[in-house]
C-alpha cells in the first residue's frame, strides 16, 4: 500500500480511539457526500452462515471449487456437483440478510448509495431491500439449461431432486460457499439427477458463473457504467483476488474515483485504495449508515484519491 494512505483495524474495544476514528470519520464524509457504488464480496454473507472461501477460515483452503470446463465435460464431476449441491442448497436459501446488507439497503434508501454490485451468488442484498443490484456472478436461486436455455427455480429443480431421490437428505454435511457439501464416493453413484424439464434432455446448471466461465461482457458493461459515474468506489467483503471484481477498482483508480476498502484481512486492491478498514462489517456498516443516512454533518474535508495506479 501507498505510504500515508489510512490502514486501520477496526475493532470494538479501539474504535473510538486515534486513527480507528479519523479513519472512520473520513470514510464516513466521503459515503455522505453521496453517489457511492458498492462492490461486495463473500465476506459481507459470512455473518448470515455462509462460510467465505478466502476468509481467515474460508474453503478455498480445502475445497476446490467446480469449473465450468470440468462440469460440462464430465459427466461424473457434474453428478458429484449436483449430488452435493442438493444437499447445501438448504443452508443457502435460509440464509437471511444480515446487519451488513441491511445497512447497504438503508444508505441506498437514503440515496447515498446509487448502484450495488456483488461478487455474491445468495441474493441476499435483493432481500435486505436493494434495488437494482446487479449480480456479478449470478444467482444461485435460478438454473439454466445449457441447451434450450430455460431459466428455472431453484426451489422447483429441489423438488424434483427430492422426487428422484427419496431419503438422500441424511448425507447433510458441512456446506461449502456455493451451497455444496462433502459426501462419500458411494453417496455420490446412487444419486440420480434430472434433465431440463422444458426440452427432456438439456444439461441443468445453476445460473452462476462457474471458475473458468466468462462473466457476460453487457453485465460487465454495466458495472463499469456504474462506477464511472460514482463519486466513492465502496468495497465491502472481497479480497479482490479474482480479476472479476477487482477489474472495478482499478477503474476507478485510474479515473480518480477514491476507492473505500471495508474487509477482514488485506486485499488485493489494497493499493489503489483511499482507505482502508480492516473489521467486522456487520458492526462497522450499521454504525456507518447510522452516521451517513442520519444526516451527521460532515468534518473537514474528505481524502483525496490516490495517484491512479
Amino acid at each position: 500500500m501507498t505510504a500515508g494512505r489510512p490502514a486501520v483495524v477496526f475493532r470494538p474495544a479501539v474504535r473510538q480511539h486515534g486513527r480507528v476514528t479519523e479513519t472512520f470519520d473520513a470514510l464516513t464524509r466521503l459515503v455522505g457526500a453521496g453517489d457511492v457504488v458498492v462492490l461486495s464480496g463473500a465476506g459481507l454473507s459470512t455473518e448470515s452462515g455462509i462460510p467465505d472461501y478466502r476468509g481467515p477460515s474460508g474453503a478455498a483452503r480445502r475445497h476446490t471449487p467446480m469449473t465450468y470446463q470440468t462440469f460440462t465435460r464430465d459427466p461424473g464431476a457434474r453428478r458429484r456437483y449436483w449430488a452435493r449441491s442438493h444437499l447445501g442448497w438448504r443452508t443457502i436459501a435460509r440464509a437471511a440478510p444480515n446487519a451488513g446488507h441491511r445497512a447497504v439497503a438503508r444508505l441506498q434508501r437514503a440515496g447515498l448509495v446509487t448502484g450495488v454490485i456483488t461478487q455474491n451468488v445468495d441474493g441476499l442484498h435483493t432481500a435486505a431491500g436493494s434495488t437494482g443490484v446487479i449480480e456479478l456472478h449470478g444467482r444461485l436461486d435460478e438454473v439454466v439449461c445449457l441447451d434450450c436455455g430455460n431459466l428455472t427455480s431453484r426451489e422447483e429443480l429441489d423438488r424434483r431432486l427430492r422426487e428422484a431421490n427419496p431419503g438422500f437428505d441424511a448425507h447433510i454435511a458441512a456446506v461449502n460457499p456455493d451451497g455444496d457439501v462433502d459426501l462419500p464416493d458411494d453417496a455420490v453413484a446412487r444419486f440420480r439427477g434430472v434433465d431440463c424439464g422444458i426440452c427432456g434432455t438439456g444439461m441443468l446448471k445453476p445460473d452462476v458463473v462457474f471458475f473458468g466461465e466468462t462473466v457476460p461482457a453487457t453485465r460487465v458493461a454495466e458495472c463499469f457504467s456504474l462506477v464511472e459515474r460514482a463519486r466513492l468506489l465502496l468495497v465491502l467483503g472481497s479480497s479482490l483476488t479474482v480479476m472479476s471484481g477487482r477489474r472495478f477498482v482499478i477503474r476507478a483508480a485510474k479515473l480518480g474515483i477514491p476507492v473505500a476498502i471495508v474487509n477482514q484481512g488485506p486485499t488485493r486492491g489494497d493499493g489503489h485504495a483511499t482507505l482502508t478498514l480492516d473489521g467486522p462489517l456487520g458492526e462497522l456498516l450499521p454504525a456507518l449508515a447510522e452516521r451517513t443516512a442520519a444526516g451527521a454533518p460532515p468534518v473537514g474535508p474528505a481524502l483525496a484519491a490516490p495517484a491512479a495506479v
